[in-house]
């Protein structure tokens, strides 16, 4: 009687499981990517997964069990869960870049022969050099681009392989510093001598003035 008594408080304060946890209580989603994709996720020293939970706050954590990829990601805010749930499946599965379509993307690696510009989640394209100058030839990428500078592309082709030919958008770009540089200043000009005038019009060059040593007659 006493155990029936103890469950029928417990029912009447709870009186099933709840559909969510608790605000502040952390949520966590587990999937499974493919192997392949792990380096992908992950990133150069760890650059993209690092990217992700900075722009979402949640916490990202990806294992291999040898057959796939394990993906955890966890955050008190369900929210942040999702977008970076988001942000790792459109690296996994990326959009396919259409010929035409038209991006702003931003310059994640600059080579000899061009720039990489990343247009789509997953997916980078290449600015050949030849197409950066506006139809003037320059010697170096970064006389026009740097790192991380946004620029308008649109897609010129996409191979059998999936590499990426962009084009600039527009005139010839820039570089962020270039363009906000200011004119230099023109230096002063010279101050204008201004000649006296005596009462008669006449232009007195000489302020020396002159002393009449002859007697008075």
């Amino acid at each position: 009687e006493a155990r029936l008594a103890i469950l029928g408080v417990m029912a009447e304060a709870i009186p099933g499981p709840r559909d969510d946890v608790g605000e502040n209580a952390p949520k966590i989603e587990a999937f499974e990517i493919p192997v392949e994709k792990i380096g992908e996720v992950i990133g150069p020293k760890g650059k993209m997964i690092n990217t992700i939970q900075a722009e979402t706050g949640a916490d990202i954590s990806v294992d291999d069990d040898g057959m796939v990829g394990i993906v955890s990601v966890a955050s008190s805010d369900i929210a942040k869960v999702e977008e970076a749930t988001r942000q790792i499946m459109l690296i996994v599965d990326p959009p396919t870049a259409e010929v035409g379509a038209m991006y702003t993307g931003k310059v994640v690696n600059i080579t000899k022969f061009g720039a990489f510009v990343n247009i789509l989640p997953g997916r980078d394209g290449l600015v050949h050099i030849s197409k950066l100058g506006g139809g003037k030839r320059i010697d170096k990428v970064e006389d026009v681009l740097e790192l991380g500078q946004e620029i308008e592309v649109v897609v010129e082709d996409v191979d059998p392989n999936g590499k990426i030919s962009l084009k600039p958008v527009g005139d010839a770009p820039q570089r962020e510093n270039k363009r906000d540089e200011k004119p230099a200043a023109k230096p002063d000009e010279a101050p204008v001598a201004v000649s006296d005038e005596d009462e008669d019009g006449d232009v007195d060059n000489d302020d020396t003035v002159v002393a009449d040593d002859s007697d008075d007659s």
